[in-house]
């Protein structure tokens, strides 16, 4: 009875282990298979992200400084002068209009007093003329209209002589008919004739009397007129005197305003000058430097072959300033708002619209220097690769040995 249980026992056990090594057999030759199918997979895999990949390509330059979007206000000494007050403190807060430096101006004031004081004179004798050639002007008037009454008046008697002295000639003639008929006596022609010459004397004296009042008016006209001008001229002369004197007073106004050396605009002092009462400071000369409120931005310089035709308006961009480490900071990200046209003094300039995290630790101001990298593009690894041979094929060789700057013998040849 052991004997069949062991035998049984051990047939088991054969047939366990026919089927273990079957098994084993069956795994060793599918472990090919598998191998090839999971290489397959990671070159598929790989040619996909060679081909199809997007890998983002920057340009970098390291000469980025913050600024505000107003350019900095740079103010000079309008003329030369001795200080009197400086009200300049670095990173001040000033508003449009407040008097940063005074001059000294005290001959300029003293001047303008002087001139104000002449004004003040003018003033009642431009006054007092004006009131004399408006009243001589009335009795100008008045007189032409009594001199015309009297004229009219004067006409008036000589055209009533001027009757009686024909009437009177009429009669005469008639006495001188009658005497000649022997009808009257010869007193009687006398008389009548000697009247006839009276009427006609006192006739031509009343003519002569209102031409002697026209003449008269004629004259008094011309020196009436003559006052006048010469009023008006006094005026006038008086009024160019004025008008001189308020412009000085104004040009002085405008000088001594000129040593009140004010704020433009409305900022922070960004530099200033060191300047004590009693300084002399020459025209021209800089003060300080007023940096405006405004929205933050960051100016960059590229080399032309890395930005023109390569950045554009509206690409991303990240930046990183100096003295605040990346790792700890991080960067703040912009974009690219405008690119120059020009290259001045080797490199074109960028600007850049920078968006600060609010949660960001770095005290953004104007100054701050960077870095900036800009991401310019997104090519596949296979058009890198195929750039990086395109420019290895293109690049310049020489198959000349031992001539300064060229390849020896040995080296690459060009094909």
């Amino acid at each position: 009875m052991k004997f069949r249980t062991r035998l049984k026992a051990g047939l088991q056990g054969t047939s366990a282990f026919s089927r273990t090594m079957r098994s084993l057999e069956a795994d060793s030759s599918r472990r090919p298979n598998l191998v090839l199918v999971v290489a397959a997979l990671l070159l598929g895999a790989w040619f996909a992200w060679f081909f199809l990949a997007r890998i983002a390509r920057y340009e970098v330059t390291d000469t980025a400084r913050l600024e505000v979007d107003q350019a900095i206000y740079s103010v000079q000494a309008p003329v030369s002068g001795r200080v009197v007050t400086s009200r300049l403190l670095l990173d001040r807060e000033v508003q449009a209009g407040d008097i940063l430096v005074e001059l000294d101006s005290d001959p300029q004031r003293l001047q303008l007093a002087e001139e104000r004081a002449r004004v003040a004179a003018l003033s009642p004798q431009i006054a007092a003329l004006r009131q004399e050639t408006t009243t001589a002007e009335q009795a100008r008037r008045e007189e032409q209209r009594a001199t015309s009454v009297a004229i009219k008046q004067a006409q008036a008697q000589f055209r009533e002589g001027e009757a009686r002295a024909r009437y009177a000639e009429q009669e005469a003639e008639r006495l001188k008919s009658l005497r000649s008929e022997g009808l009257i006596a010869e007193r009687e022609f006398t008389q009548g004739i000697a009247e006839a010459e009276r009427r006609r004397a006192a006739a031509e004296s009343l003519q002569f009397a209102a031409g002697r009042l026209e003449q008269e008016q004629r004259t008094r006209e011309s020196d009436r007129q003559a006052h006048l001008d010469r009023l008006r001229g006094e005026m006038t002369q008086l009024e160019g005197q004025q008008a001189i004197t308020v412009a000085t007073v104004e040009k002085l106004q405008y000088e001594i305003e000129r040593r009140c050396i004010r704020a433009p605009v409305k900022g922070r002092l960004g530099e200033v000058a060191i300047l004590r009462t009693g300084a002399f400071v020459e025209e021209a000369a800089k003060l300080c430097g007023v940096v405006p409120l405004g929205e933050l931005r960051m100016v960059t310089e590229f080399l032309p072959p890395a930005a023109l035709g390569r950045i554009h308006p509206g690409q991303p961009a990240r930046l990183r300033l100096q003295g605040f480490p990346w790792a700890q900071y991080g960067s703040i990200r912009a974009t690219v708002a405008s690119v120059g046209s020009e290259i001045r003094d080797g490199r074109v300039r960028v600007e850049l619209n920078v968006h600060p995290d609010a949660y960001s630790l770095i005290p953004l101001q104007h100054g701050l220097p960077g870095t900036v990298e800009v991401e310019v593009e997104r090519v596949s690894p296979a058009t890198l690769v195929l750039r990086a041979a395109g420019r290895l094929v293109t690049s310049p060789r020489s198959t000349f040995e031992g001539e300064p700057g060229r390849a020896s013998a040995g080296g690459p040849r060009m094909p």
